[in-house]
Formats: structure tokens, sequence, C-alpha cells
């Protein structure tokens, strides 16, 4: 199998880089600089590709003649940015600066549509192409949450999984969204995952529970794919 991870240098992206694939498969990583160091599963190949999509036109294209001559039989979607003060008492709407605004749509929405435009001829050649976007529980109705832009963004990537299964069901192409609550991304894959699900004390999810979800999905027959998953932490009161 060959699985594209977008935004994959740190956090979560970092960790299904580290936690994804069985001996023979090829993860390629996407983000703007290469980190340093990255563990990987025995027996996996890893690839990078080094692509800003911020920049979303230049950074689809470049992807695209990246993975173009060996195919791509998953595209997994884990990128997004959110405003100066989200998650914060002091996010006030109306001080969102326009810029940002429009980094947030750019990043969270143009460039997830060019680049799985570019890509989807490519995934369709798989005889079990998957697509996952990783959303967020602030694009489900009734959220709680007040973050105009991102929760806008994260709304908007259920439709685009909507649309594409409807689009593309003929071709068996799967797509699941991801419907994450508050991640805790300061403890790795590395970390044992006792000790990094006592962080925050149930507040936050750890990253080992994220990758195995996507383990699971991935594991399933081109017969079944899993639409959404909304994985919230255990104390979170909106759900």
């Amino acid at each position: 199998m060959r699985t594209l991870v977008i935004g994959a240098s740190k956090g979560l992206g970092k960790a299904l880089i580290e936690g994804l694939g069985e001996p023979g498969d090829t993860l390629i990583g996407v983000s703007r600089t290469r980190p340093e160091h990255l563990d990987h599963a025995p027996g996996v190949e890893v690839h990078w590709v080094e692509a800003n999509l911020g920049e979303p036109a230049k950074a689809a294209h470049i992807i695209e003649e990246a993975v173009a001559a060996d195919g791509l039989d998953t595209l997994l979607y884990n990128l997004g940015i959110w405003e100066e003060f989200a998650f914060d008492p002091a996010y006030n709407f109306l001080s969102d600066d326009d810029h940002q605004i429009e980094a947030i749509v750019a990043c969270n929405i143009t460039s997830t549509l060019l680049l799985i435009k570019r890509l989807l001829p490519l995934l369709l050649k798989s005889a079990n192409p998957r697509i996952i976007l990783t959303g967020s529980t602030s694009g489900l109705p009734q959220s709680g949450r007040p973050e105009v832009a991102f929760g806008a963004s994260k709304f908007a990537l259920r439709g685009i999984a909507d649309a594409l299964r409807e689009g593309y069901r003929q071709h068996r192409l799967g797509v699941t969204c991801l419907n994450l609550g508050y991640l805790n991304t300061e403890d790795p894959l590395s970390t044992p995952r006792a000790q990094a699900e006592q962080r925050d004390e149930g507040h936050s999810i750890p990253v080992h529970d994220v990758v195995q979800v996507v383990r699971m999905a991935l594991s399933l027959s081109s017969a079944s794919f899993v639409k959404d998953i909304t994985l919230p932490a255990i104390l979170d009161e909106r759900f």
C-alpha cells in the first residue's frame, strides 16, 4: 500500500508516519520542511515531499509530480490551521485579521480541493482507493465552539467527503472523515500510551488512539468503508 500523509512533520501527522504501514508498504510524508528525525515501522519505506499547502496550486502540482510515477492507494489529509486566539477565552471573531481568515480558508479548504482534484486520477487506479480527512468536532452541528473560520473549514471537509462519495461511489472510493476532539500532541507515539493518556486527566486524546483508528479504517476490504468517526476526549462535556 502506498499512503500519502499531508502535514506529516509533527504532532498527529508525525505519529501517523511512525505508526502506520506494514512491511512492504510505502509512506510519503508531506510538509514544508523535512523533520530531522523520524521513526517508522520496520520494513516500511518512507519518502518525503517538501511543499507548502499555504500555496494550494503550487503545492498540489509539486505533490502530484512526486507521486505520479508509482501511483497511490491512500490520501491521508491531516492539515489545518486556526485563528490566533482559537480555543482561548480571548477569541473574538470581530477581532480576527482578514488575512488570517484568508489563510485558514486557503490551507484548510482550497488546498484540500486542489490536491484531491490532482490526485484522484491516481487514487482511482488503486484496487482499494481511500481518502481520510482529519476533521474536528468543531465541524459538527452544535459543536459548542465559537471559532468561525476554523469551524467553517471543518464543516467544509464533511461536505467535501459527502460529495466525493456520491461522485465516485461506482469507483469504490472510500472517504472517511475523522471528527477529532482535543488532541494530546505533546506526547509522541514513542511515549507509552498508558503515560500519554494521563495528560490533561482525560480532557485530551493521545495520538496513539487516532493512529489505531486509522489503522482499522485502512485494514478494511474494498467492500466497505468507515464514513465518519467522532473521537472526543472522554471528559469532553460537549459529547
